[in-house]
């Protein structure tokens, strides 16, 4: 993993393999600690410049040897394109884009001067996204390779963020700090989303969550069926009726914030969906190792949470059990009592999800949750909807839903608010219990909504639908191929503006 720090000084005497400096397009005169560095190399830079050697487009890098003029053995000149558009994203994927360049040069030690993303951004800001970038940027899941052939070579180790001006240096470090919690805590649900079922059941699922807490120095609580029985959790379980797996629902405490009530965060834990009696197609079904992703993403926000210390209760709770066809598995047809009482009509066993968040919603406001923001890779009508571009958001709560959707904005994993009508709950009415658990076709993503929303009752609830952002195909940015491992960030930056953390 790379390790990020903050130096101050002048960028030309920073010590390591690689020194990079950044040129948008168009530009012909570099300024600030670029400019020196130019100047202590004699000038090369601007001259390719002005000759159009070096255009600063998106991408295009320049190697130019260090000779003993800089610190570094060599220095890099990396295009940033046009000049519009510049944000907070802009920067983590373009440090995403450009670490993985570096690894290719097989760079392992390098300097980046703070100097392009301060040009429009504060420096704990600006720190923070550089290194959200690199880290996410330059992970990799290759673990079950078992030949060095196979894994790819070059390692970034350690990166340097060069912040020249000496009273920004204390911002810079705070955040490339909380960066650095958010960004590794995303790696973490990656890592859990990618294993393959076999090696992520629910057990092992709540082996990883209590090695976090004894870690992170949190409380990791894994009740077991029978308690689950005890506790009416018969949504919940009837999911985990066709798996020979033992159901393990999974609750992480962060206490913060005294005596104040908790928010909860609530992640879906199907550690394989095959959909149950109403099976799925085979193709693509190895996909759905996937479906714990939320419950991977709420695990994993708990170890930025400790890290970063918000003064605020925290509840993360992951129902986590598989979806299995086999003569004790629940049926279409069959009636099923949730945690808070309310009956349910099962009719598709492949809408299993909501199943599991009914009580899993029901076990939070049992500990008297302030708030919940549920996760879940609830419905492929999302991605029908938006695309893999923004997850899908509902809410009961205007207030609620605008301090998640800030956080949403600020981490870059972007959202879009759907409807909640009432008359969407006609579509799930059943005749023969309270509720039905699909409304078949037609606003499916909706629909599921409104039956979670039965069981938030009046506790401010937001949820957000992940199926269509789970994974992603290719290299791009920030994101790499595999498991995305959001909404993490978002999470956390929730749970710190609920306790008045600038992030």
């Amino acid at each position: 993993m790379v390790a990020v720090n903050v130096a101050g000084g002048p960028l030309a005497s920073q010590q390591a393999d690689t020194l990079v400096i950044e040129v948008s397009e168009g530009r012909k005169r570099l300024t600030g600690a670029a400019a020196q560095v130019d100047l202590a190399l004699g000038g090369v830079v601007s001259e390719m410049l002005r000759s159009g050697l070096i255009r600063g487009r998106s991408g295009e890098t320049t190697v130019i040897p260090g000779r003993g003029a800089i610190g570094a053995t060599r220095l890099v000149v990396h295009g940033t394109g046009g000049e519009g558009g510049r944000t907070e994203d802009w920067v983590r994927n373009r440090a995403g884009m450009l670490g993985r360049a570096l690894r290719l040069m097989d760079a392992r030690s390098v300097v980046v001067s703070t100097q392009g993303a301060t040009e429009f951004l504060d420096p704990e800001t600006a720190a923070r996204a550089l290194t959200e970038g690199f880290v996410l940027g330059l992970y990799r899941f290759d673990k079950h390779h078992t030949k060095a052939s196979d894994r790819p070579s070059g390692a970034v180790t350690s990166i340097t963020l060069c912040e020249p001006v000496a009273s920004k240096v204390a911002g810079a470090r705070r955040g490339a700090a909380m960066g650095t919690a958010l960004a590794e805590a995303q790696n973490l649900a990656r890592d859990l989303g990618n294993e393959p079922a076999n090696l992520m059941t629910p057990s092992i699922m709540a082996e990883r969550a209590q090695e976090l807490a004894a870690a992170s120095g949190i409380e990791c609580t894994v009740i077991e069926r029978a308690e689950a029985e005890r506790l009416g959790m018969g949504s919940y379980l009837s999911v985990a009726n066709g798996s020979v797996q033992p159901p393990k629902f999974i609750v992480l405490r962060y206490r913060g914030g005294g005596r104040g009530r908790p928010v909860a965060l609530i992640g879906k834990g199907i550690t394989f969906d095959t959909g149950g009696i109403s099976i799925k197609p085979a193709l693509n079904m190895d996909r759905m190792k996937g479906d714990m992703t939320g419950a991977a993403g709420v695990i994993a926000s708990m170890q930025a949470i400790a890290a970063l210390q918000p003064a605020v209760n925290v509840l993360a709770i992951a129902p986590c059990t598989e979806n299995m066809p086999s003569g004790s598995a629940t049926k279409p047809g069959d009636v099923v009592y949730a945690m808070d009482g309310q009956s349910i009509e099962v009719l598709n066993t492949d809408a299993e999800g909501r199943l599991v968040l009914a009580d899993g919603i029901g076990y939070a406001r049992s500990e008297n949750a302030a708030a919940i923001v549920d996760v879940a890779t609830l419905t492929g009508a999302m991605g029908v909807a938006l695309g893999g571009v923004r997850m899908g958001s509902f809410t009961n709560n205007d207030r609620l839903h605008a301090e998640v959707e800030r956080a949403a904005d600020t981490a870059g994993e972007r959202l879009w608010r759907m409807p909640m009508d009432r008359e969407y709950f006609d579509l799930i009415k059943s005749d023969v219990a309270d509720v039905k658990n699909t409304g078949g076709a037609p606003a499916g993503s909706i629909t599921a909504a409104k039956f979670l929303e039965l069981f938030a009752h009046d506790t401010p609830w937001v949820h957000l639908d992940i199926a269509a952002i789970m994974d992603a195909t290719s290299d791009s940015g920030a994101m790499v191929k595999g498991n995305t491992g959001r909404p993490v960030r978002t999470l956390v930056h929730w749970v710190l503006n609920r306790a008045g953390v600038r992030s």
